[in-house]
């Protein structure tokens, strides 16, 4: 971190300008310390900088997820304000916070793929495949080449997130089967997602996801839930495939 905080940060600043009465913009640099911008992308729990950052619904608060999941095992309360954020569930109201990550990946260099490295290594130790699928080109960027910036966004398409293997079953005799019952797609996808792909699977018609109850374990999952959050919360210690049940969605009002 010593290292990232002699590192500048340059933003762009407008003013505004008189000459010969006319009124012209002026764009100004203004260089900022990468130290100045740590308190908003670190983690307050290990105080390192936010790896797959995750926040709290209620308070909006952001931690590293491993952090996170781990204090509300024993905790139902914020560990930065300390509110209640769910008296039995807390886990059911923190989502992970994609920008944010994306913020933190683009300030701080070389962050993303040292983190994938050390991930990488973990599984190697331990003779475990790596659910993960890397491009070698997203990997090995070149120090302050541009051309492999890019290349690192344009090679995406979600192929290098964590990769999860579910198995969609219908619980109810109202709703067909799919033909194709083990998926396997990136672990970002929530169950929204699911919800319209089932719906195009099933009704032929993807604007009747609402129609639809996805749950695990017999408990509904959160329209804003991923299959990542579902897998750490409800599926941490048993084997794959995660199985899912959907179901015509129940009207409680």
């Amino acid at each position: 971190m010593k290292k990232a905080n002699k590192l500048l940060m340059y933003f762009r600043k407008g003013s505004i300008l008189k000459v010969n009465n006319q009124t012209r913009f002026h764009e100004m640099e203004r260089r900022i310390r990468l130290k100045t911008l740590n308190p908003h992308i670190t983690c307050k729990i290990c105080r390192g900088y936010l790896i797959d950052a995750t926040t709290v619904i209620e308070c909006l608060h952001t931690f590293c997820k491993s952090c996170l999941v781990k204090h509300l095992e024993d905790n139902n309360t914020c560990p930065t304000c300390e509110i209640v954020i769910h008296q039995s569930h807390p886990l059911q109201y923190i989502s992970y916070d994609r920008t944010m990550q994306d913020i933190v990946y683009k300030l701080v260099p070389n962050l993303q793929q040292n983190e994938i490295r050390r991930e990488r290594d973990f599984y190697k130790r331990r003779g475990m495949p790596y659910p993960k699928i890397i491009p070698n080109n997203c990997i090995e960027k070149e120090a302050g080449s541009q051309s492999s910036s890019s290349k690192v966004e344009d090679c995406d398409y979600h192929r290098s997130d964590e990769q999860v293997n579910i198995l969609l079953e219908a619980q109810s005799s109202a709703l067909k089967q799919m033909r194709r019952k083990f998926i396997r797609c990136s672990a970002q996808v929530t169950v929204t997602h699911l919800k319209k792909f089932i719906a195009k699977k099933v009704f032929n018609n993807m604007d009747k996801y609402r129609e639809v109850d996805i749950l695990c374990n017999e408990e509904i999952l959160g329209k804003d839930h991923t299959l990542k959050f579902v897998c750490v919360t409800r599926w941490r210690f048993k084997d794959p495939p995660l199985k899912l049940y959907y179901r015509p969605r129940l009207d409680l009002t």
